[in-house]
């Protein structure tokens, strides 16, 4: 993909409020730039598995007999979603807290492969060489389907699970994904332009097909700037053609057994009544929690809450 191909000239992040260890995987800092990875089954073709990938991360220190928490960012986001939110927690709870960019997204590297199974892998080679297993893992929406299925796999990894507006069933009823999939792919910005106005260029264009602000705000942390050029840092190319099974979750017959919260926007309908009972068929410790000014996105519209949750849970 030409616009991932071009990312690998750039993206560089500013320092969190106290030095992290930060890094792409065991290899390097998360300033490096970024690659466009090769993929060793070229999209799911030719019968061979696909490869884990280092994934770029950062991690605030804390106390090494505390699990660690661990977010994982929804679909179209990155580890700095959560900068602010991992900070206060690992003030307040002295624990280690690891924010990480799933590929294809942030600094991560790009690839074709993109599943929930491959996403969880990246996760099973990370966790553990950073020492931080057994972990409390928090995913969001598409990160919280990638904990849920991490905690069915390799459960020994997960000390207790919470899910953040999402459930282990296909969302494609309320999900818009594909609209905003292709209103990224159609935005079309003259080259040379200043970073403001190209920003606002595209949120115009975004905006007849996104009405909600928030939404394209949040769409927008995507658009980054490339020897004059202004592309998405997000591979859309592999969302598109894999975003059927984002939206899915993949079938389990196994239970997790460990602490489970499921935590819901009252504003989202990513949590439906209906989805109780396969949510306690996979997880029956699951305890399910509603915050009441939220929408899908919690942590950005109710940060003081999702934090109290988050401690409470701890505890």
């Amino acid at each position: 993909m030409r616009a991932g191909q071009q990312l690998a000239s750039m993206l560089r992040w500013t320092r969190a409020w106290r030095l992290p260890r930060e890094g792409l995987g065991p290899h390097g800092p998360s300033f490096a730039r970024v690659p466009v990875a090769p993929s060793s089954s070229s999209g799911g073709r030719g019968g061979a598995e696909p490869r884990p990938l280092p994934l770029s991360y950062r991690l605030l220190d804390g106390e090494a007999a505390l699990p660690a928490v661990v977010f994982l960012h929804g679909l179209f986001g990155s580890k700095t979603n959560f900068n602010s939110i991992a900070k206060i927690l690992a003030q307040q709870t002295g624990r280690r807290v690891l924010t990480v960019d799933a590929r294809n997204h942030g600094d991560s590297p790009h690839s074709p492969d993109m599943s929930y199974e491959i996403m969880s892998q990246d996760l099973q080679d990370l966790l553990p060489q950073l020492g931080l297993v057994p972990c409390v893992v928090v995913g969001h929406s598409m990160g919280g389907k990638t904990a849920m299925l991490l905690a069915l796999q390799r459960p020994e990894l997960v000390e207790r699970l919470i899910a953040v507006d999402i459930s282990p069933v296909e969302s494609t009823g309320v999900s818009h994904f594909a609209t905003y999939v292709a209103a990224m792919r159609a935005i079309s910005i003259p080259d040379e332009l200043p970073r403001s106005r190209a920003r606002k260029l595209a949120d115009e264009q975004l905006s007849s097909v996104v009405q909600d602000m928030a939404v394209r705000q949040h769409l927008l942390t995507n658009l980054v700037e490339v020897d004059g050029r202004f592309v998405w840092r997000v591979n859309l190319d592999a969302l598109a053609q894999h975003l059927d099974k984002l939206l899915a979750f993949p079938q389990r017959q196994e239970s997790y057994l460990g602490p489970t919260l499921f935590l819901r926007g009252r504003n989202s309908q990513f949590v439906h009544p209906s989805h109780h009972p396969e949510i306690m068929r996979l997880f029956p410790r699951a305890q399910i929690q509603t915050v009441p000014n939220a929408g899908h996105w919690i942590h950005a519209d109710c940060p003081q809450d999702f934090i109290a949750a988050i401690r409470g849970f701890l505890v």
